[in-house]
């Protein structure tokens, strides 16, 4: 769901940080050799072993969709991308009968560049978790932690702890 910070009260934007801060703990909290996708310390899986999410985006190079799927990768998630069949003229009921699909292929959604009212009509009939590109710098994740930023705001390492974060708060 899309998040208005310029609507949001000063008590809920520094309970949104604090929530931010403690997924960005969690995140950085996985061990090292699970966030690398290398070798699971101990036999364990990585937290979002079995995961699937959709990454609904026009281009597979696109940077900030090779970011997502790093990201969600590292932690075990396997990412489908998905091009956008969908767009803003498209009918309510067609929007309708593909987020229904979408919702029972996967566990959660990532929609990079399409209209950002789209968004809002899958993510109301999906049944799942519908982002409005996560791993974009313009995503509110990345302005609620760039105060708890662990390295320098803007780095992908950061970009990608951001996404973790949040991948965890949703689905682990």
């Amino acid at each position: 769901m899309a998040l208005d910070l310029n609507r949001c009260s000063l008590v809920e934007f520094e309970a949104l940080s604090a929530h931010m801060s403690a997924l960005l703990a969690r995140a950085q909290a996985v061990p090292a050799s699970q966030a690398a996708g290398t070798a699971q310390a101990a036999g364990g899986q990585p937290p979002l072993h079995g995961k699937k999410l959709g990454l609904v985006c026009g281009v597979a190079d696109d940077d900030d969709a090779k970011l997502f799927t790093h990201a969600a990768n590292a932690l075990g998630a396997q990412v489908a991308l998905l091009r956008p069949s969908l767009s803003a003229l498209s009918t309510a009921a067609e929007v309708q009968r593909t987020a229904h699909v979408l919702g029972r292929l996967y566990d959660a959604l990532d929609c990079m560049g399409l209209p950002h009212d789209l968004v809002l009509r899958i993510s109301a009939d999906a049944g799942v978790p519908v982002f409005d590109g996560l791993a974009s710098a313009a995503h509110p994740a990345h302005r609620l932690a760039h105060a708890s930023a662990p390295t320098e705001p803007g780095s992908d390492a950061w970009r990608c702890l951001v996404i973790q974060a949040v991948l965890l708060g949703v689905l682990g």
